[in-house]
């Protein structure tokens, strides 16, 4: 009789033991989704903000053709920011802080020619654009959040035991790159 009842507690307890290994494994892998689905939106916005700004360039370009040099470093830091391409957080926030450098230098630019400040199709692409950078400031931050969450989680007791043999890892922040923590002065 007592064997038994050891054995019941014993049985008890492992079930518990695996109930609670399976539900934190669970909340991890929700977890990691909800990173990868944040780090997506990211990319979303970033695509389209790389959409935007050959329009905006070929704008400015029938009004500035003699500025040849600031519009090549957009599309130049442009193109570096497409093909950093999402893998990374780290080397794409980098080489988004270049491009938002190169666009400010561009916005600067656009005070120097009143015909090109006061042009509808240019005016429409700065709004868009403006647009689109506030729609990536808030995926950068609900994707910070999302990594926050992930990482308190598989660095405490005692959900890292399941995290390290389920193989999950630590990711990085989308944190501003050097330029892009300065402010950027730009005037309309």
């Amino acid at each position: 009789m007592t064997a038994l009842i050891v054995l019941g507690a014993v049985l008890v307890v492992v079930i518990v033991l695996v109930w609670w290994a399976v539900a934190t494994y669970n909340s991890l892998v929700k977890a990691r989704t909800q990173v990868d689905a944040s780090w997506a939106q990211i990319d979303v916005q970033l695509k389209r903000r790389h959409s935007l700004i050959p329009n905006l360039v070929e704008t400015v370009k029938g009004y500035a053709a003699h500025e040849r040099g600031t519009l090549e470093a957009v599309v130049a830091a442009r193109n570096a920011a497409a093909s950093a391409g999402g893998v990374d957080p780290g080397r794409q926030a980098q080489a988004e802080g270049q491009l938002t450098q190169a666009l400010g230098r561009l916005f600067a630019l656009a005070e120097a020619y009143p015909n090109l400040k006061a042009n509808q199709n240019f005016l429409q692409l700065q709004g868009e654009l403006g647009n689109t950078e506030e729609k990536i400031a808030y995926a950068r931050q609900f994707y910070n959040s999302a990594v926050q969450t992930y990482n308190q989680k598989i660095q405490t007791l005692p959900t890292n035991v399941i995290a390290g043999v389920g193989g999950f890892r630590v990711r990085p922040y989308f944190e501003a790159a050097g330029g892009e923590r300065a402010d950027v002065n730009v005037r309309f």
